[in-house]
């Protein structure tokens, strides 16, 4: 394993590198950051800064091309004659509070960043979004001159690398990095490195991660904070972190994000990354997961091994929530379609069902199972969960509560006659009737201790080809 600044103090723009880390040969790392506006009848797309980043481009050249078809959002980078340079989907901030009762009537704008290996030349830069036929279509592009004169090459305030768990150099790995939020000086010495650790020991004990635990790095930064902890506005808690973590995102007081991504970016540049999780400095229940942008957790929750690893899912894969009982910022679907995330489906032609191949003959289609036994639970849960938020009761109360709800709904949903097998379940994305989920129970359903749907699975699977290759696994 490197000493904790090899990394750092070994890397340059112009992609140099430490022993052992990445390959002269690599590129740099070219990052666009964005402005994303929108609301009622308006979104707009705008460059705010083009930057070099300090180290070399931590992805394999050789898996530049994202053919998943995966994402609300995909930027691609083409030559000036046209040929695909680069590619990947994502999802965004903008995209998600778009979703809001707020987006209805007004505007907001929020940061977002493009990152990709420096060409050697001008580019063309394009975001593309899906219609309403679900359909890629180009909302915005511009060209990019990494020589530009207004192209930021300082690098930002270095941080100090810790190097977490290293398997192999970064272009022939998926590169996880975890930083700290909330964390003082002191803290960030004698705490977040061991709660890292234990986090990323939580991720390892579901497949496909498990199997695949060879095909990842995974990397610290602690950018030290003057106070302990992070936003909690619903309580009255206004905090100012390095990477700027927030309770309260879109008025949830369990969501949380950072609106402050020029702030992350340039802390994160620090590490060969390519996907990020904050870890907050708080037991309050809470995280958060964007797809190939970020995910956060509370990483002194009771239930933080659970939280890691399911908005790990959504940020890594894509993969969509499947409860629907918990109260959400999302107003209720106005036209069902079907949805690009890999583990639901508004079963529009069963026949067509997406994940088809992994249903075993004689599995009924939709699958039943006890559903309104579950609801009629879950009301009294959603209930009692609301009195201890809005009478800010002990944190302690919330954990009880949810230990009683896990234990319910392991007993309910792990003997329906169809638990074990892959169909169409009622309920899920936050609504009862209008989508389905591939299995009874799932890491993205529940908070019972259970693994990753089949269907879950080969999503995470295919991602970490994409990154580490079908060849690496074990």
């Amino acid at each position: 394993m490197l000493p904790a600044l090899a990394l750092a103090a070994g890397l340059l723009a112009s992609g140099a590198a430490a022993p052992g880390v990445a390959p002269v040969t690599q590129p740099g790392t070219l990052r666009v950051d964005l402005v994303h506006t929108g609301g009622r009848g308006l979104e707009v797309l705008a460059i705010d800064r083009v930057v070099v980043e300090p180290l070399a481009w931590p992805g394999n050249l050789a898996r530049a091309i994202d053919e998943t078809n995966t994402a609300a959002y995909r930027f691609e980078v083409r030559e000036p004659g046209g040929r695909l340079l680069y590619s990947r989907g994502y999802s965004s901030i903008l995209g998600e509070w778009l979703t809001t009762d707020e987006a209805r009537d007004s505007h907001r704008s929020f940061q977002e960043s493009l990152r990709f290996p420096r060409p050697p030349g001008p580019v063309r830069v394009a975001i593309q979004r899906r219609n309403a036929a679900q359909t890629f279509e180009t909302i915005w592009e511009s060209a990019v001159d990494p020589d530009g004169m207004f192209v930021e090459r300082a690098p930002p305030p270095p941080q100090k690398l810790i190097p977490l768990e290293e398997h192999g150099a970064p272009p022939d790995k998926v590169d996880l990095l975890l930083i700290g939020d909330g964390y003082t000086a002191e803290e960030c010495a004698a705490e977040f490195a061991g709660e890292a650790r234990r986090l990323l020991d939580a991720l390892f004990r579901h497949e496909p991660f498990r199997a695949r635990r060879g095909d990842f790095n995974a990397w610290g930064l602690c950018p030290p904070s003057s106070q302990s902890g992070v936003a909690r506005p619903s309580t009255g808690v206004q905090v100012r972190t390095p990477v700027g973590a927030t309770y309260d995102a879109f008025g949830s007081e369990r969501y949380v994000l950072t609106f402050e991504n020029r702030a992350l970016r340039d802390v994160a540049a620090w590490a060969p990354y390519e996907f990020v999780t904050i870890l907050v400095n708080n037991e309050t229940y809470g995280g958060g997961g964007i797809f190939n942008t970020f995910s956060t957790v509370a990483a002194k929750s009771d239930w933080a091994d659970y939280l890691f690893v399911h908005e790990f899912g959504h940020h890594f894969a894509g993969l969509a929530d499947e409860y629907y009982t918990s109260p959400v910022a999302y107003s209720p679907v106005q036209t069902v379609v079907e949805p690009w995330e890999p583990n639901v489906t508004a079963l529009l032609d069963p026949g067509a069902l997406k994940w088809r191949s992994l249903v075993s003959a004689g599995t009924p289609i939709p699958t039943p199972w006890p559903k309104e036994a579950f609801e009629e639970r879950q009301r009294d849960f959603q209930a009692r969960r609301k009195l201890i938020r809005e009478q800010r009761r002990p944190e302690a109360e919330m954990t009880a509560l949810f230990r009683e709800e896990q234990a319910h709904a392991t007993q309910l949903l792990g003997t329906a006659t169809h638990a074990a097998h892959v169909g169409a379940f009622q309920g899920a994305n936050y609504d009862a009737r209008a989508y389905y989920r591939p299995q009874a129970d799932c890491v993205m359903f529940t908070r019972d201790e259970v693994p990753f749907c089949r269907v879950c699975r080969a999503a995470l699977e295919r991602v970490i080809d994409l990154y580490a290759g079908p060849a690496a696994r074990e």
